[in-house]
């Protein structure tokens, strides 16, 4: 298995072929997002730091997935149209995929394996089993929402749990570090 996520494929919200390649040299911040979440409201905060920090050489991908509570029900039309007018989205959105287990897209499958604990996960896992979730398996992405920071050499460098959000001083913190390394 590779080391780098930049070989492998993606397809973006409006059905073109995309490769992660395509964001060699770029910092990335990956988030499975969905539109009818308690956590959809990270939208904004995602959007804003996108417009903060894109020429500094961040890029925010994120990847829409039903796995979780049925929350991401629409189409990927439907999920884009939604992204743009409510939230004004303007960070590439990829098509529908599935985050967690054996269906996992092979973007999440090396992500889990480069990175198999969230920071944060412990007290966003206590939450979850509050409401009856447990993860299947103890690397599963858990919820919506969950970020992946990627270094600019393809390499998956931090995961934070859903509760931690864009503008939390430890995601900002590793965004920095990364942003500020030379290319």
């Amino acid at each position: 298995m590779s080391d780098t996520i930049h070989d492998i494929a993606a397809t973006r919200i409006d059905g073109t072929p995309a490769s992660l390649g395509e964001y060699a040299g770029k910092v990335l911040l990956i988030v499975n997002v969905a539109s009818k979440c308690g956590f959809t409201p990270q939208y904004e905060a995602l959007e804003k730091l996108y417009e903060a920090q894109r020429d500094r050489g961040l890029e925010i991908l994120g990847f829409p997935a039903n796995d979780f509570g049925a929350q991401e029900p629409g189409t990927n039309d439907e999920v884009a149209t939604f992204c743009s007018t409510t939230y004004g989205v303007q960070f590439p959105l990829f098509e529908k995929i599935s985050v967690k287990g054996d269906a996992a897209h092979p973007l999440y499958q090396r992500m889990v394996a480069q990175q198999p604990v969230a920071q944060q996960a412990d007290d966003f896992r206590a939450q979850l089993a509050g409401y009856g979730i447990v993860a299947e398996r103890p690397d599963d992405v858990m919820w919506n929402f969950e970020k992946f920071l990627v270094a600019r050499d393809g390499r998956v460098v931090a995961r934070f749990s859903s509760s931690v959000t864009p503008d939390d001083p430890a995601l900002a913190g590793a965004i920095e570090t990364e942003l500020a390394k030379a290319q």
